[in-house]
């Protein structure tokens, strides 16, 4: 049984070898279908894997509330439109004092400035740095650790000392490169600052370099850029996940207060959950998915067309060597075991290519768009199994016909 199984494979890449050209075209087209499988399934995990990654670094029990912009326009000539007013720093205090939901810490934080220029000794950054002002509990809600150091305490925020936490770019390949961080002074607009701690590389997202940024004491932070309707953000963590609908209704109804709003108006700011984030990313990426697999069966179902073509034109050509094997004592059941044979390497070796070249096509726009690359295993094991599929479809009628066919009148065929 063994031999004879060996026997056929044998002859079938023999057959395969002889009609190179038509099995390299035919493998490309199936492999065109699942490279367009593979290779978005690629990216779609990947944008899920940094999207995902960045948005739970926040914790699945923190909401944010900030300032929202809802804009409603009608056309025909009359249009309204509605703008959230900012979140200023005596609001985002008095909801700090008022919001008093058991188990929660809230921080209060703003971005100073994207544009900051940092010196160290007799070197300086270029006008890149972010520079933002923070409480004791912002690195705690944003999911944020040091690797080397200490984070903010209660007594740096109330005495607004001049020390701060760096961004690991200012350590891998900035400012403080080839020596120990903790203990150095920077310079941020005349002002010395003694560097606490630095923070775990975040990576950069759609160009927004997380690394390469300076953290405040807030007061600090409001004494050195006094700019002009600064929009704050109020961000919780509750420690219980299952007390997290509760805490945002509470916030809600407090922040309402301290807009002094009435019963009968809409909210005038935004709540964002980490987790509904977390929740849309999967939806959207679900879509994604759903494409590729639509993409992939299309072209998937016209390259079984294909294999099943060539399969045929294959039997009809070699129905001569059919009957001589029929005549030398072949079963129908080697014959057609034969040619499904050769059906199921076409196809594994069109998913083969299709799927080397979907992971590096998915590798490369990862890269180049900077996402946190991973192998999407299970599209490479969908993808086996449907060019099994493919193979087994298109290979068991010309398998049938093959074998099927009268011995007497396969010798006469010319």
């Amino acid at each position: 049984m063994i031999g004879l199984f060996g026997e056929n494979i044998k002859i079938a890449t023999s057959s395969i070898r002889t009609q190179l050209l038509r099995t390299v075209l035919t493998i490309l087209i199936i492999a065109l279908g699942i490279w367009a499988l593979v290779g978005i399934l690629t990216v779609v995990s990947a944008l899920q894997n940094t999207l995902s990654s960045n948005f739970a670094s926040m914790g699945s029990n923190t909401f944010n509330i900030n300032q929202y912009e809802n804009t409603n326009r009608q056309h025909g000539g009359n249009e309204v439109e509605k703008i959230n007013p900012i979140i200023s720093y005596p609001q985002a205090k008095a909801f700090k004092e008022s919001f008093n939901y058991p188990l929660t810490h809230t921080s209060l934080s703003f971005t100073a400035t994207a544009a900051a220029e940092v010196k160290y000794d007799n070197q300086k950054t270029d006008p890149e740095v972010m520079v933002m002002g923070v409480d004791e509990y912002f690195t705690a809600n944003s999911g944020l650790e040091v690797t080397q150091g200490r984070i903010f305490n209660t007594f740096d925020i109330q005495n607004n000392t001049y020390s701060c936490i760096i961004g690991s770019d200012f350590v891998t390949k900035g400012l403080l490169k080839d020596v120990n961080p903790i203990g150095k002074t920077l310079s941020l607009r005349g002002a010395k600052f003694k560097v606490i701690g630095v923070l775990k590389e975040k990576g950069s997202t759609f160009g927004n370099r997380q690394d390469l940024r300076m953290l405040i004491p807030i007061q600090v932070a409001r004494s050195m850029f006094s700019m002009p309707n600064i929009n704050y953000t109020v961000s919780t963590m509750i420690e219980k996940n299952e007390l997290l609908n509760e805490a945002v209704d509470d916030a809600i109804i407090t922040m309402r207060k301290v807009r002094k709003l009435n019963p009968v108006e809409d909210n005038n700011f935004g709540i964002s959950r980490s987790d509904d984030l977390i929740n849309r990313i999967a939806e959207m990426t679900d879509v994604l998915s759903l494409s590729a697999w639509i993409i992939g069966i299309i072209t998937i179902f016209g390259s079984s067309i294909a294999l099943m073509n060539i399969m045929l034109v294959s039997v009809t050509e070699r129905t001569r060597e059919i009957g001589v094997r029929k005549a030398l004592g072949a079963k129908k059941s080697t014959i057609a075991f034969q040619f499904f044979v050769e059906t199921l390497i076409i196809g594994q070796l069109g998913g083969l290519v299709g799927i080397i070249f979907g992971i590096l096509t998915g590798y490369l726009i990862a890269v180049a768009i900077d996402f946190s690359f991973v192998i999407p295993w299970l599209a490479i094991i969908a993808a086996v199994i449907t060019t099994f599929i493919v193979a087994v479809v298109s290979g068991s009628y010309p398998a049938i016909k093959a074998a099927q066919l009268d011995p007497i009148e396969a010798l006469r065929y010319e």
